[in-house]
């Protein structure tokens, strides 16, 4: 058995062509009348079967949802098909509820589903399923901030889903617009050898806090609150509001609280987040947010879509005006709001049960020793290990989602799943001695390729595939790249391990480019008459303690993207010191440190050449084709919606 990729592939192939064989027929007029069937028919279907299912869902901690909301959603719907509500107050009012406009069209929505901390139940996942074969192509999509979308439903089927949703305790309220976006916080929190204390307790709090509440329904713009565990499994520094848990002793006492970064983010301009002050005491944290969302609203930029983010209020302003008005300002809300407004921090720990797995355990299936290297993480808690699930950029198929469910009902002690930062989903709780079971179950189903932890784990954001912005398809080139890095085994590789592919189709950072070790944001290049897809390549981008933004390096046509990673890679062979990584060279030769050959940036630049020359049409009419395309390249976009 070889992981079955061949097999798996086509599977996988097959069901996404199935599930979106209608979506395309209905683009050619004969078949309008029989997708509209279709569709009627499996709505009726789905409505039956969400039914049945009702009485046997567990209610959660927290129910996220509201049923009025999808009635509502559905009301305004028909007033804006009416001709009753313009299109910009209609826009305002779908984004809020969590419903994007897909690329060139207003018939059809991306549906965003928020999962506060990134905590999954397995009825949620497969309410998930259901609602994509349903409603959209029979599939859903990881995001970076730990949501998942569902994409191309018709309008018209949105409030379907947000029905079927708020039923197993979800919503896509806020999941969009300008408002406080969905609360993250690091998968491996609770679980991290290198925490102080479990974050997610407060990531819940903060997202139950400003849910639906008053103070951010009208922002200037997204608003962006990050959780972590550690330095190094989250990206405090990189939000609007990033968190990293901190023990410290007061007067003789251990107390909780945090290290707080403010006006961080990226975009087609980024900034690394400042850290507040030395030590925030955890009943401060409500008071904090309060006043940076107070002075983001009274002062952000309302007029310039494009620098109306609060990262560059920060930079403008000037950080220790910023930083001093803050502190102001939470001494005022501390001083008047102290005795009303109080997060509700559930400590209590979540109940871990007995996982009962057959005692007649089979040898390790042929390529686990390489996928337990590659996508599991020993837990502080001995005997017990986190699993990553590697996604080719975050999607899966409803047949994977069930079976995501089923493993985290098996397999995992807590019972549930967490949403990662990089497009992945992670089992924690699982006793050690279970893993190849786990293996195994994951070879069904296509989702056991090894290197979920490694630079054979791509980022890539859904690009052309649905955005109205994007210039190239960056979600299917992260899928190619990584077929190919497994390929070759460089998951194996530990002096690759450390480092990561990014990779935006456009320069709004939706692929979060600026902090990887590679990153590439899409554009356009010419040639005659005749234009390709291109990618800008930084370097040297992080987002732990050291966080900095990726260096510009070179202009890479798309079909050359491949080749120059690579490239890059023998490069690095050839001039690395003895247990060197790639990201450690990398900034060695950002440094002007680098040798023997290879001394900074331009030199890297100057041996990419070869692989950069343009071909004419004739000589190579698939470079000027892109990835996932089969016609000519263009550029076109429309008005921007931010499909990250």
């Amino acid at each position: 058995m070889k992981y079955n990729f061949v097999k798996n592939e086509q599977k996988f192939a097959k069901e996404q062509i199935c599930s979106s064989l209608s979506l395309h027929l209905a683009k050619i007029p004969l078949f309008k009348n029989l997708y509209a069937f279709r569709r009627e028919i499996t709505r009726k279907l789905s409505k039956t079967s969400l039914s049945q299912s009702k009485g046997d869902l567990p209610k959660h901690k927290i129910n996220w949802g509201r049923l009025e909301e999808a009635e509502k959603f559905a009301e305004t719907v028909k007033l804006f098909r009416q001709g009753k509500l313009s299109h910009d107050d209609f826009r305002r009012f779908r984004l809020q509820h969590g419903a994007y406009g897909s690329r060139m069209t207003d018939n059809y929505s991306m549906v965003r589903i928020k999962i506060p901390a990134g905590e999954i139940h397995p009825e949620q996942l497969e309410r998930i399923a259901q609602l994509s074969e349903a409603f959209s192509i029979g599939s859903a999509h990881v995001s970076t901030r730990q949501n998942f979308q569902l994409h191309w439903v018709f309008l018209e089927d949105v409030s379907e889903i947000m029905r079927g949703l708020a039923e197993v305790g979800l919503t896509t309220r806020e999941a969009c617009g300008n408002t406080v976006r969905n609360v993250m916080c690091s998968p491996l929190a609770g679980v991290c050898p290198d925490e102080d204390f479990d974050p997610t307790p407060y990531a819940i709090a903060t997202a139950r806090f400003l849910l639906r509440n008053p103070l951010n329904q009208a922002l200037p713009r997204k608003f962006k609150i990050n959780f972590t565990c550690c330095e190094k499994h989250g990206m405090a520094r990189i939000a609007d509001i990033g968190l990293i848990p901190k023990r410290t002793e007061v007067d003789g006492k251990a107390q909780n609280g945090f290290k707080v970064f403010l006006g961080g983010g990226l975009g087609a301009q980024s900034f690394i987040g400042y850290q507040l002050e030395e030590f925030t005491a955890e009943e401060d944290l409500a008071y904090t947010t309060i006043a940076v969302l107070r002075i983001f609203d009274r002062m952000g930029n309302r007029e310039n879509m494009a620098r109306n983010r609060m990262r560059y209020l920060v930079n403008e302003m000037g950080w220790e005006k910023f930083q001093k008005l803050v502190l102001k300002e939470r001494a005022i809300v501390r001083a008047t709001q102290s005795v009303l407004v109080k997060l509700e921090v559930d400590k209590t720990p979540d109940a871990l049960q007995r996982v009962t797995i057959s005692s007649d355990r089979p040898a390790p299936p042929d390529g686990f020793s390489r996928w337990a290297k590659s996508n599991t993480v020993k837990q502080k808690q001995s005997g017990y290990s986190a699993v990553f699930l590697t996604l080719e950029s975050g999607d899966m198929t409803a047949n994977q989602l069930r079976v995501a469910a089923q493993i985290a009902r098996e397999f995992s002690a807590e019972g549930k799943a967490r949403n990662g930062f990089t497009q992945d989903i992670v089992f924690r709780w699982v006793r050690d001695e279970d893993l190849t079971g786990l293996y195994s179950k994951l070879l069904e189903v296509g989702l056991a390729s090894p290197g979920a932890l490694t630079m054979a784990s791509v980022v890539g954001c859904t690009g052309t595939a649905s955005c109205n912005l994007a210039l190239t398809n960056s979600h299917r080139l992260s899928k190619e790249i990584q077929r190919k890095f497994i390929e070759l085994k460089l998951d194996m590789d530990d002096s690759l391990r450390d480092s990561t592919i990014k990779i935006s189709g456009c320069p709004n950072s939706c692929g979060q480019h600026g902090i990887a070790t590679i990153g590439f944001y899409g554009g356009g290049g010419r040639m005659g008459k005749n234009m390709y897809p291109l990618y800008m390549m930084s370097l040297g981008g992080r987002a732990d303690e050291q966080a900095m933004l990726g260096l510009n390096c070179t202009r890479v046509p798309a079909r050359r993207v491949i080749p120059v990673i690579l490239k890059i890679i023998d490069i690095f062979k050839s001039e690395k010191r003895d247990g060197e990584t790639l990201d450690s060279w990398i900034h060695r030769v950002i440094d002007r440190n680098g040798g023997p050959n290879v001394k900074s940036i331009n030199d890297i630049k100057e041996l990419l050449k070869p692989l950069l020359t343009i071909p004419s049409v004739e000589e190579d009419k698939d470079f000027y084709i892109d990835y996932g395309s089969d016609g000519g390249y263009h550029a076109r976009t429309g008005r921007g919606e931010c499909a990250a």
